[in-house]
C-alpha cells in the first residue's frame, strides 16, 4: 500500500475492454491481496458509450424485453445496453432506503468491494416492467456473484424470465460456483484476475484466470 490508510499500491492492470485499453488501479483488499478497479462512472462518456454498444450486440440475439441494472455502478451499464438495443425502459435495484420503497420486494446481498450486507430493493411500481418479460440483468463487474445472484433472485421474484447476464468484466472465478448453473447466463467483454504481493509486486494470481 502507498500509505497506512490507503488501498492505492500505486500499480496499474492494462486490459483491453472489447477494443477500449484500459488501465485500472491495483487496490489492496488485503497486506497481501489486491484486485483490479473499475469504476465505470470515472471512465467517460466513450468509454461508457463502447461497453453499452458492445454489449447490446451479445445481448440482442436473447431479445430481451427490458434490462435491469443495480445501484450504482451498474445504472450507467443499464443505461447504455438500453440505448444501443433500441429500448427505452430499464429498471434500477436500488440499494439505499427511498420514501417511495417501503414496501420494496428486498434481497440481501454482499460483495468484494463494499463492507458487510446490503440490501437491494425493488419498487413494486417497477414490477409490471418484468413480470411475464424476457429479462437481461446487467451490471459493471461479477467477482464473488452475490450482486448479480441477488439481482436475478430479485427479478424472479418479480416474475420475470432471466435470459442473460451482461456484464463488462468477469474477475477471478469465484462467481461460477456463486451463480451454479446461472454462470452459463453470463456475456462479458473481458476478464481480471486477482493479484497477490511477490517479492514486493503485485502479480497475477494464476488460478484466478479464466
Amino acid at each position: 500500500m502507498t500509505s497506512e490508510t490507503s488501498p492505492l499500491t500505486g500499480s496499474s492492470y492494462s486490459l483491453d475492454v472489447a477494443g477500449f485499453p484500459v488501465e485500472l488501479p491495483i487496490v489492496a483488499i488485503k497486506p497481501d491481496f489486491a484486485i483490479s478497479l473499475m469504476m465505470v462512472i470515472d471512465l467517460g462518456v466513450r468509454f461508457g458509450e463502447h461497453v453499452g454498444r458492445k454489449l447490446a450486440e451479445k445481448l440482442a440475439p436473447l431479445k430481451p424485453d427490458v434490462i435491469v441494472g443495480a445501484a450504482t455502478l451498474g445504472i450507467p451499464v443499464a443505461i447504455e445496453v438500453t440505448r444501443a438495443l433500441g429500448l427505452d425502459h430499464y429498471v434500477i435495484l436500488q440499494k439505499s432506503p427511498k420514501i417511495h420503497l417501503g414496501d420494496a420486494l428486498v434481497q440481501t446481498i454482499s460483495s468484494i468491494t463494499s463492507k458487510g450486507e446490503q440490501r437491494l430493493l425493488l419498487d413494486r411500481q417497477a414490477v409490471p416492467l418484468i413480470e411475464g418479460k424476457r429479462v437481461v440483468v446487467v451490471d459493471d463487474v461479477v467477482a464473488s456473484g452475490s450482486s448479480i445472484r441477488g439481482s436475478v433472485e430479485l427479478v424472479r421474484a418479480a416474475g420475470g424470465d432471466v435470459v442473460g447476464i451482461g456484464v463488462i468484466l468477469t474477475e477471478a472465478r469465484d462467481w461460477q460456483e456463486t451463480l451454479g448453473e446461472d454462470a452459463a447466463l453470463i456475456r462479458s467483454l473481458a476478464h481480471i484476475p486477482q493479484f497477490a504481493a511477490v517479492g514486493g509486486r503485485w502479480e497475477p494470481i494464476p488460478g484466478t484466470f479464466l
